[in-house]
């Protein structure tokens, strides 16, 4: 067996753009096992563009076929902020938006972690949504374990922001985890549906899980274009993490 040592492999005609052939029908391509393949646009047979990355392991240009797993749009990465908007990149692209949350802990004890929408870039938070919430809770000394309905956090025709938890602890160890879904946002006919689930440390005496679960909609034919996420008092750290479906 032949075999040809080279650091490079060009096309005929260096520096013209044109395809470099390895093999032919029937023939397998081999790279040996421990070795790197590597390339920023991967294209089938028919010259089909399975991905394309920027060099740097950011995807684009991703084949209809890949459809239904989430696309990472950007992080916010939140170090004593007070609020945290996504502002860019809520448009008609994807039908589903998901923020995924990461440790996001108050500066207060004890304080509600909310969100509200803007359509006109975050100007006005000024959309009426209606919303209901239920929880489960255990605490850690197991005196108390609970699932009930909070009519005290839902809203009616309101254009107050949505509490995703209330009473958060900022313990050294505690904090909130969880995820919302935002259905259809740029739909300019029907309300806009989401629902979303958290976990999180309660503050009290006997710290709590907390097992939050709200859903609801906002009433508006206005596409919406921006979602923001606070504290109901001072700072907060976190990552968020808005996903496009």
């Amino acid at each position: 067996m032949s075999r040809v040592y080279s650091d490079t492999v060009l096309p005929e005609d260096s520096g013209v753009s044109q395809d470099l052939t390895l093999g032919t029908t029937g023939d397998t391509v081999q790279v040996t096992s421990g070795a790197t393949l590597k390339v920023n646009t991967l294209k089938d047979a028919g010259g089909n563009t399975i991905f394309t990355s920027n060099g740097s392991g950011v995807l684009s240009s991703i084949n209809s076929a890949f459809a239904g797993a989430p696309t990472l749009l950007t992080t916010n990465t939140v170090s004593d902020g007070a609020s945290s908007a996504f502002t860019s990149l809520i448009d008609s692209t994807y039908k589903v938006y998901i923020f995924k949350f990461y440790d996001v802990s108050p500066a207060t004890d004890s304080v509600y972690f909310q969100f509200n929408v803007s359509a006109d870039g975050g100007n006005n938070y000024n959309i009426d949504k209606t919303t209901t919430y239920f929880l489960a809770r255990h605490q850690e000394n197991d005196s108390q374990a609970s699932l009930a309905y909070q009519s005290a956090e839902d809203l009616d025709r309101s254009v107050a922001a949505q509490r995703l938890a209330f009473s958060l602890a900022n313990y050294a160890d505690g904090g909130l985890a969880g995820e919302l879904y935002i259905f259809n946002p740029s739909n300019t006919v029907f309300v806009k549906h989401f629902h979303s689930t958290f976990n999180y440390m309660f503050s009290n005496a006997s710290p709590h899980t907390m097992n939050v679960f709200i859903g609801g909609y906002f009433a508006t034919a206005n596409a919406i274009n921006t979602v923001s996420f606070a504290m109901s008092s001072g700072n907060f750290d976190g990552v968020i993490k808005m996903y496009g479906l």
